[in-house]
């Protein structure tokens, strides 16, 4: 009996360490649900029995901010050994949308063990009901992003704007800040505004000074009535941050890291416009008008034109309002009209006018009127409509055949007058053939064996080695394709860095100098103006050059590296990467287009 509890007990051990011996390799995260600008911890975990050549998954779609951090776990109980190992990442997602974190495999015993593929879903960026909106979680307080907003209860397509602004504590440091996630302004007609570098001011919040710079500013019409959101913006900043530790002269050391941060969510209270004393002429125009029709001349002979221009003016939705047409008596010649625009988008809403120009032809003597010609528009401040009347204008055809059709008001195309029309002459229509030339007879010379004759016969002969030797030298030259490239290019970065390389030393002059010659290359290779530069545009433009993603980046990122960092600690050292960089850029840029 004993024999047979000793055997028992014996089986029920192998059998407990054959179940131990299983090889378990799993994937587990802390969340499958989290917003852009959230973060998650993913653990690889491999039980049993210790592996070899642990490869992660490439984590596409998320940026790694730590990690890997290992764990390993060796235990004994009543003889039975119980071992596990864990590989720790922390990670945040770089997109919206669903990502999956793929496998990642280890080796055992000559054998390769894979986890499962985890799908994880990135919503918008959320608001953390335990911090203020737009704070970072390892900064606090130091680092926030805001976006604000002039009006929350605007009219229907009446402007707003939306200022996203960065607070950074006065003893931190931003070199520079790439958007994540780009808020697309649904139901709003939109348009981003030109900052003309970051320049930062101190301002007081919460009690606190901060450093303040501009990073965008749109200006924005809603398109519907009710409640609209405004998604958050959310940028990753390259901060410096000091340590406890101090340089041979006491002064902090400064950390270099990425953070992410987010301005949260606004809602905008769109009112409707009001239905009651809306006149029919209404097509569609808010804010504040000057409407006039006006012609070029009143009076003038049969078979000659005159302009006619319907022009609105002011601040309002000019690029999205109808212009009243233009109704002219059958007896003129009116041809379609051509656009004209002239509006600038300021953070108060587009200013400037908006017009249509009509070419009319007199045919016939008389006095013809053009009808007057209303237009209306909703005044949000005055909270009413008003309608502007252009007033009838009389043109006076002094000369011509007489039209014996009924004048009408009604509008005409080209062909609108029908019937047969007399042929009308201003005196300058035919010129008679000159019977009499009036010829002079040439005085004869003769070229022929003459000194110049000479000269001219032997002079090529003399050129012709010093073309042969010109031509050789130029081929020579072309052939010479990617050196051609190179000596041009770093001309140019030469050229444009000049100003720069001089004030190597003073850090704002440096970056100052440095700003400006990057934006006059860009002038002079895409002709654009400095009103007109966007980071948006510039990319744009370049990328249709056919300059490289890469490439574009980081002339892109450059750009913002030299505006933020006149804010910033920078050495002599970092100045020369940054100098060193831009004529790198510069060259390769030049190379492609």
């Amino acid at each position: 009996m004993k024999k047979l509890v000793t055997l028992f007990i014996l089986l029920f051990i192998s059998f407990a360490n054959a179940q131990n011996d299983e090889v378990s390799f799993t994937a587990n995260v802390s969340k499958k649900k989290l917003g852009v600008n959230q973060r998650l911890r993913v653990d690889f975990t491999i039980e049993n029995k210790d592996g070899d050549n642990f490869t992660r998954p490439s984590f596409e779609g998320f940026r790694i901010i730590s990690g890997p951090a290992q764990q390993v776990s060796n235990v004994w109980n009543n003889g039975v050994r119980s071992f596990s190992r864990s590989y720790s990442y922390i990670l945040q997602p770089s997109e919206v949308g669903k990502v999956v974190i793929s496998q990642a495999t280890i080796e055992v015993d000559g054998k390769v063990y894979k986890t499962m593929p985890i799908e994880i879903e990135v919503t918008k960026a959320v608001d953390d009901p335990n911090a203020i909106p737009g704070v970072d979680e390892d900064l606090g307080d130091k680092l926030l992003l805001m976006a604000e907003v002039s009006k929350t209860n605007p009219y229907v397509n009446e402007p707003i704007s939306v200022t996203y602004k960065l607070y950074f504590a006065t003893d931190i440091g931003v070199n520079q800040f790439d958007v994540i996630d780009d808020p697309k302004y649904s139901n709003f007609w939109n348009q981003n505004i030109e900052t003309k570098g970051y320049n930062t001011e101190t301002k007081l919040y919460n009690g606190k000074r901060y450093r303040v710079a501009t990073l965008k500013k749109v200006a924005l019409y809603p398109q519907q009535a009710g409640e609209l959101e405004i998604e958050p913006l959310t940028i990753d900043v390259g901060v410096e941050v000091p340590t406890n530790r101090r340089n041979f002269i006491g002064r902090p050391i400064y950390v270099n890291t990425t953070k992410r941060v987010s301005a949260g969510t606004r809602t905008i209270n769109v009112k409707p416009l009001p239905t009651e004393g809306k006149p029919e002429s209404f097509s569609g125009a808010v804010g504040q008008f000057d409407f006039k029709v006006e012609i070029s001349r009143d009076s003038l002979e049969a078979n000659e034109s005159l302009d006619a221009r319907v022009r609105v003016s002011g601040n309002g939705n000019l690029k999205l309002l109808s212009l009243p047409k233009l109704k002219t008596p059958s007896a003129l010649e009116t041809y379609d009209p051509e656009y004209e625009e002239k509006v600038t988008t300021k953070l108060t809403g587009m200013e400037g006018s908006v017009a249509e120009n009509y070419t009319i032809v007199a045919r016939y003597k008389g006095k013809y009127p053009i009808p007057s010609v209303s237009f209306t528009y909703f005044d949000p401040k005055a909270g009413k409509y008003k309608t502007i009347d252009s007033g009838e204008k009389i043109i006076n055809v002094t000369t011509g055949p007489v039209n014996n059709q009924v004048v009408t008001n009604e509008p005409t195309t080209a062909n609108a007058v029908t019937g047969k029309q007399q042929v009308v002459t201003n005196g300058n229509d035919f010129r008679f053939i000159k019977i009499d030339p009036e010829l002079e007879p040439i005085t004869k010379s003769y070229f022929y064996k003459s000194t110049m004759f000479y000269i001219l016969m032997v002079l090529p002969l003399l050129f012709i080695p010093i073309v042969i030797v010109s031509r050789n030298k130029r081929e020579a030259y072309r052939a010479d394709v990617q050196g051609n490239k190179i000596r041009k290019a770093n001309k140019l970065a030469k050229k444009y860095l000049s100003t720069a390389r001089k004030t190597l030393g003073d850090k704002e002059a440096f970056y100052i100098a440095l700003e400006k010659a990057l934006h006059n290359y860009l002038k002079a290779k895409l002709h654009i103006e400095t009103s007109e530069f966007s980071k948006e545009k510039i990319a744009h433009l370049l990328d249709e050059k056919g300059v490289t993603a890469e490439d574009v980046t980081e002339f892109v990122s450059l750009l913002e590296s030299c505006e933020l960092a006149r804010y910033s600690p920078a050495s002599n050292v970092t100045m020369q990467q940054d100098y060193d960089k831009a004529a790198s850029s510069i060259t390769k840029i030049d190379k492609q287009i």
